[in-house]
């Protein structure tokens, strides 16, 4: 696909994973990215996850969950062995990540956080998320994700 690459999807090539793109026309009014993919793609929500990086004891973190449910703090503090979690600043995790909001994917960031995938995705057999851009989703298996990403799958969505 002409133009779309991006950090994501040059890690997915270079890996030899399989994953298929989606693209969708990103409507800028729209205030829930993961939302806005699902409905736009046709997708049940609970199949398409949103990457949230929050902060745990003072070290940038990422949390993949479903865009239905909440990033459950103490649960990610918990599954990374911390004590106490916060949302990061947006600019932190741009600038962390190398992605802006509503574009950051768990995969091929600028610098590699700890991740921490909701344990609902292993229920799929493949999930979708960001590619790395507002408008374009990456559908891949949940164990390939979870490997890519160096992750730990656990319950974090609240």
């Amino acid at each position: 696909m002409a133009g779309q690459g991006t950090p994501a999807t040059a890690l997915l090539a270079k890996r030899k994973v399989p994953y298929t793109l989606h693209s969708y026309d990103h409507d800028s009014r729209h205030e829930s990215y993961g939302l806005e993919a699902a409905e736009a793609l046709g997708l049940d929500p609970a199949r398409v996850f949103k990457t949230l990086v929050a902060e745990v004891d003072g070290a940038l973190a990422v949390g993949v969950v479903p865009v239905t449910g909440q990033l459950d703090l103490k649960a990610l503090a918990a599954a990374l062995k911390g004590k106490k979690a916060r949302m990061a600043e947006v600019a932190a995790a741009e600038r962390a990540t190398g992605y802006v909001a509503g574009g950051i994917s768990p995969l091929g960031q600028k610098k590699r956080l700890p991740v921490v995938i909701d344990a609902s995705a292993t229920a799929f057999e493949t999930v979708f998320c960001s590619a790395g851009r507002r408008g374009l989703e990456v559908e891949l298996a949940p164990s390939a994700l979870a490997e890519l990403t160096g992750a730990v799958v656990a319950p974090i969505a609240g």
